[in-house]
């Protein structure tokens, strides 16, 4: 049974710093691309980052370009989202899955704000 759990999430002044994890169960992780996603209140799911396999140095959208980085740890079946800079409009749900995949977990929250 496939299991996604994000967490690391929190509130965090513009400018800050936070890094999620998100913890994988029921699949080899060494064999998926995986993703970050995130979901602004009313409004959908966004990309935010996807890291391929073997490890790349990810690819990302220019609205976290050079503020993000996924990272994944094999070994801990673990995928890692730094976020540096964060803004007001980086507020969301964040949601890890796999990237041919519709699944993610719970998710965890960030917000941005001073």
């Amino acid at each position: 049974q496939v299991q996604l759990v994000e967490s690391g999430g929190g509130l965090v002044q513009p400018g800050g710093s936070l890094t999620l994890s998100c913890a994988a169960s029921g699949f080899r992780l060494s064999a998926y691309t995986m993703r970050w996603r995130r979901q602004a209140p009313g409004k959908g799911l966004e990309w935010v980052a996807t890291i391929g396999i073997p490890e790349d140095s990810g690819t990302y959208p220019d609205y976290v370009k050079g503020r993000f980085i996924i990272s994944r740890d094999n070994a801990k079946n673990t995928v890692y989202l730094q976020m540096n800079n964060l803004r007001p409009e980086d507020t969301g749900v964040y949601y890890c899955g796999r990237a041919s995949y519709g699944d993610r977990g719970q998710g965890t929250q960030v917000t941005v704000s001073s």
